[in-house]
């Protein structure tokens, strides 16, 4: 891989989006990568429901191969953001129906 130093015109290459205040929450970096990751998702290929709110579906399996991790490993990381109102899940009635995942955005900083 080749590297360049920046200057003021340089076209950034493909990034993840991650809000600043995401860096003061106390929960593991691979957590804070998990949320750009769905955030990401959301930006770029979000589903909208019928209110017109983007989400993802995004299995355990798929996002522990996007993460490079084990899906024990990433088992928790929905229920750790979750519970910093960093995303929603909703669960679907039908069997082997994905969760809706919805991408919250932190309004005005986080606590």
């Amino acid at each position: 891989m080749e590297f360049e130093f920046m200057s003021a015109d340089t076209v950034l290459p493909p990034c993840m989006p991650l809000p600043a205040a995401m860096l003061r929450l106390p929960i593991s970096s691979t957590a804070k990568v998990m949320y750009a990751r769905l955030l990401n998702t959301t930006l770029t290929a979000g589903i909208e429901d019928s209110n017109g709110i983007l989400f993802v579906r995004f299995p355990i399996m798929e996002l522990a191969a996007a993460l490079s991790r084990s899906p024990r490993h990433c088992e928790a990381f929905p229920e750790r953001i979750g519970g910093h109102r960093l995303i929603l899940r909703v669960r679907r009635g039908g069997v082997g129906e994905p969760n809706r995942i919805y991408t919250l955005l932190p309004k005005g900083g986080l606590p």
